[in-house]
């Protein structure tokens, strides 16, 4: 018989948002509600689910509900059953004002839930679901969150909004603020306010005029300056201190990433080094 687990993700710096994985759950739960909006995904078996505006509904795998703050609800696996779920819980005052700035609802206090069957939208929550969960840095956990938010009314039928355009002249003056930074000093609000825009309109924006969200693009630019440091033959622990990286290993990791081959491999490829020695 498959084992149980249960784990929280909380991070102190993201204050707003909390969330859980469990799978082969068979515990059940009495009709509750919280104080934040909540999401949560069926990944196996199967549940009966109560507190949307059709009655009790059976849930299958793959399957989204958005459960507005005070709503009274509970969700129970198929009984003699377990069942594999995740539940993201976000302060229902932050999702507000995030929302504002898009001019969309974020569902009322206490409206019905809402249940979801889009395999697009099942597979984006589970990819934010790994992200938050991962070892990813802050800024990434919190802007993949705005996004995922942005794209979804969770007021009524999800649809996505045109991305807003950005000015030449605040596209470059953004480019100037991000790359002034370190890898953990891009703050999404300050940017945001910077163009007069929401946070969600801002990562759209600068992600339609230059194919990144703001962080991925510093890293971009990181790595684009880690190629002319391996060139003049820096050591690989110096670069990732220069650049800002947390540590080596993030450093080869991000490299990696961006470029196919660790940062070591990449300079022993190049047909002059001037240090052969550092690893």
């Amino acid at each position: 018989m498959p084992t149980s687990s249960s784990e929280i993700w909380h991070d102190p710096a993201l204050p707003y948002v909390e969330s859980r994985r469990a799978c082969h759950s068979r515990a059940c739960y009495k009709a509750h509600s919280h104080p934040t909006f909540s999401i949560g995904a069926v990944d196996a078996g199967a549940s009966h689910f109560s507190g949307a505006a059709e009655g009790r509904v059976r849930l299958m795998p793959g399957t989204l509900v958005l459960v507005p703050a005070q709503r009274v609800h509970a969700c129970n696996p198929v009984p003699g059953k377990a069942w594999s779920y995740q539940m993201l819980h976000l302060d229902a005052t932050w999702l507000r004002s995030l929302r504002l700035e898009s001019g969309v609802g974020a569902g009322e206090p206490g409206a019905a839930a809402r249940i979801v069957r889009s395999k697009a939208m099942y597979r984006q929550f589970c990819a934010l679901n790994a992200l938050l969960f991962s070892e990813a840095r802050l800024i990434e956990k919190e802007a993949a969150l705005v996004t995922f938010i942005g794209d979804h009314d969770f007021s009524a039928h999800p649809q996505l909004m045109p991305a807003p355009a950005l000015r030449p002249s605040l596209l470059r003056e953004l480019i100037t603020q991000v790359e002034a930074h370190d890898l953990a000093g891009v703050n999404l609000e300050r940017l945001a306010r910077q163009v007069g825009m929401g946070r969600y309109q801002l990562i759209r924006a600068f992600a339609a005029a230059t194919g990144m969200t703001p962080h991925a693009y510093l890293l971009n630019a990181r790595v684009n300056q880690a190629r002319q440091l391996l060139r003049q033959g820096q050591a690989l622990a110096d670069i990732a201190y220069t650049l800002g990286f947390a540590d080596q290993a993030h450093f080869q990791r991000v490299f990696k990433a961006h470029a196919g081959v660790t940062p070591g491999l990449y300079r022993s490829a190049l047909p002059h080094r001037g240090e052969a020695a550092h690893t």
